[in-house]
């Protein structure tokens, strides 16, 4: 496998990333231009997520269908079409609209990617390309607020989502020239059933989990959509397992790798979720930095991430996957717990240095637990598990984000109300950090050479 098939499909995730991370630098820009409030702008953070929900678990099926290099086109066409719209937007229902339509595109690009990915790589190269995908896929995140912060403040928001559209074209173009027309494996019926099923309990378990967070709604609608979510979601389990075909293939999480990486790696997503909500928050609230400040605290994390891909691949090779996933697990949480000390005494390069350290197992962490979903997965399963844990990602993901803005806010009511203080935040980090210490207990539980078949040698299986 060459190197270049997994930059090609990167640039989409690229796009994608970096799209996420600039519109929470310049939320308070297009707010004032649109006439709303930032805060309600958030719903169009949540309509993004909504839309990967009800749309990631078809990614499969239509590649499956129509073949995975021309549904990785349309889903870049897509997303462009709907970065068009975000720019157009006059109001806060047309740009959340617009943003759901990036979202039907964002659903189809990364688990697509990942699944071209899968399917040409040997297993044991398996580490070596995830680590090539997700590069460009960090370096948005570091280009994001700060490149952001320019174009809103030299030129106008509108310039975040235009830039998309020649990205866009050079990744079609070279998708077109590079990628092979892959073999697809004979598609399963599509079970139109559990699609509706699975679409209206992400999308109301995402909205609920989001509107929790959000002072928009009162909060009551998010415990009613969010409750409703899991309701459908008990009847979509109850119909997957008496499926021959179902949307999702619940039966996967027999396979006790499989298993453990998704509800671990649930437990460490639900922990760094809220992450990226809480600690720019509380270095503008709570230390009075300005955004553009906070934003240059945060995104060195995205440094020692981008330092970690050249070395996880080594990492894995040398120790295999339990010791490694078990001390990046270990770092994330305390990583996590140190934030609910910090006060505005506290020198800013102890955090920049805590937070590279963290950000480089962070990432390695990405790394090995991406690849090593797949360890006890056949070839033809590979695209179910690949959907699986992508759509669970998302929606722990989004849960992170709720979990910590529930806790900030419940602290905030017990203190009795007034302004947000540091003392909120530090119970919001503690309880975040718990959550995701669950992580740690299980990888010390699986056995030492899981995951070997991963880094052996060429193998059929």
């Amino acid at each position: 496998m060459s190197r270049a098939t997994p930059l090609i499909l990167a640039t989409a995730i690229f796009m994608e990333n970096m799209d996420s991370t600039v519109i929470a630098t310049s939320l308070a820009a297009i707010a004032a231009d649109i006439g709303t409030d930032p805060i309600s702008l958030k719903l169009a953070l949540t309509a993004y997520l909504v839309a990967l929900a009800i749309f990631i678990p078809i990614s499969s099926w239509m590649a499956d269908r129509f073949g995975a290099r021309r549904v990785f086109r349309l889903a870049m066409l897509v997303f462009m079409i709907g970065s068009i719209a975000c720019a157009f937007s006059g109001s806060l229902a047309q740009f959340v609209g617009a943003r759901f339509i990036q979202g039907m595109g964002g659903a189809m690009m990364g688990p697509v990617a990942r699944l071209v990915l899968v399917r040409m790589t040997p297993r044991h190269q398996l580490v070596d390309a995830m680590a090539w995908l997700t590069i460009p896929g960090l370096i948005g995140p570091i280009v994001g607020p700060p490149f952001g912060g320019f174009l809103t403040t030299y030129f106008s928001w509108h310039w975040i989502f235009i830039i998309n559209i020649p990205i866009g074209l050079l990744g079609m173009a070279l998708v077109g020239l590079a990628l092979p027309s892959e073999t697809r494996n004979k598609p399963r019926s599509i079970d139109g059933k559990g699609f509706v099923l699975a679409g209206l309990a992400f999308a109301l378990f995402a909205f609920g989990c989001s509107v929790v967070s959000l002072p928009a709604l009162p909060p009551v609608y998010g415990v009613v959509a969010a409750s409703l979510g899991i309701g459908l979601g008990y009847f979509y389990i109850r119909h997957a397992l008496s499926t021959e075909y179902p949307l999702l293939d619940l039966r996967l999480l027999r396979l006790p790798i499989f298993r453990v990486s998704v509800v671990a790696g649930s437990f460490f997503r639900l922990g760094q979720g809220a992450v990226p909500f809480l600690f720019p928050l509380m270095l503008q609230l709570g230390f009075g930095l300005s955004p553009f400040e906070s934003g240059m605290v945060t995104f060195v994390a995205a440094i020692g991430a981008l330092a970690a891909k050249f070395v996880a691949n080594r990492i894995f090779k040398r120790w295999g996957f339990k010791y490694p996933l078990l001390i990046a697990s270990l770092v994330s949480t305390l990583g996590i717990l140190v934030m609910g000390f910090y006060v505005p005494g506290t020198p800013i390069p102890l955090m920049l240095g805590i937070l590279v350290f963290t950000g480089f197992w962070q990432s390695t962490f990405w790394t090995g637990s991406n690849a090593f979903v797949f360890a006890d997965v056949d070839d033809k399963d590979a695209g179910q598990a690949n959907v699986i844990s992508q759509v669970w990602g998302q929606l722990m993901f989004a849960m992170g984000v709720a979990v910590g803005g529930g806790t900030l806010e419940l602290a905030h009511r017990l203190r009795g109300g007034g302004e947000l203080a540091l003392a909120d935040f530090h119970i919001a980090f503690f309880v975040v950090s718990a959550i995701s210490a669950v992580a740690v207990v299980m990888f010390l539980r699986i056995p030492r050479n899981a995951g070997h078949q991963l880094m052996s040698g060429p193998h059929m299986h």
